[in-house]
């Protein structure tokens, strides 16, 4: 069963699912399409409340692409990559590492059952780590500055002369 998560800054929750569940799962017809509209809701309530549209803004299109779309075949494929991007955008937001996009590509057209579960692995990480949602800062290392020191110490020199 998957777990819910608040998605933060907006009433929305977000699924974390198990991977292989999800991998089996859209081997189901429509299966795809169901996951494929939850996770692009996901991510654009995502980048509504952290105010970009770069985790997309419009799950229903991305919907529509995969769905009738694919009958041209190029909105279906242009939505996968999309929603790759996204889910990518998503992680580094939360200082996540991405899921590697060649990994990606050859899973899609040589298993894609196990291109779902590597997507839903990168959406995963990011609803994991929401609470940590501003990404590592690494601690500021700083040098001393020579002539601030000799400044701060004419200054405790001074203070320190009694005063005629």
């Amino acid at each position: 069963m998957a777990q819910e998560v608040a998605i933060p800054g907006t009433d929305s929750n977000a699924k974390i699912c198990n991977v292989i569940g999800v991998a089996f799962l859209s081997l189901v017809p429509f299966y795809l399409w169901i996951w494929w509209y939850r996770v692009n809701r996901e991510l654009a309530d995502y980048g509504r409340a952290r105010g970009t549209e770069e985790l997309g803004t419009s799950p229903g299109k991305s919907l529509l692409a995969v769905s009738l779309g694919a009958l041209i075949i190029v909105p279906a494929v242009m939505s996968f990559f999309s929603t790759h991007k996204r889910i990518t955008a998503a992680q580094a937001m939360t200082g996540q590492t991405p899921i590697n996009g060649w990994v990606s590509i050859l899973l899609y057209f040589f298993f894609s059952p196990a291109w779902v579960a590597y997507m839903q692995s990168g959406t995963n990480t990011v609803w994991e780590n929401t609470g940590s949602s501003a990404a590592p800062v690494a601690p500021a290392i700083t040098e001393a500055d020579p002539a601030a020191e000799v400044a701060e110490t004419a200054t405790e020199s001074t203070e320190d002369q009694p005063s005629a």
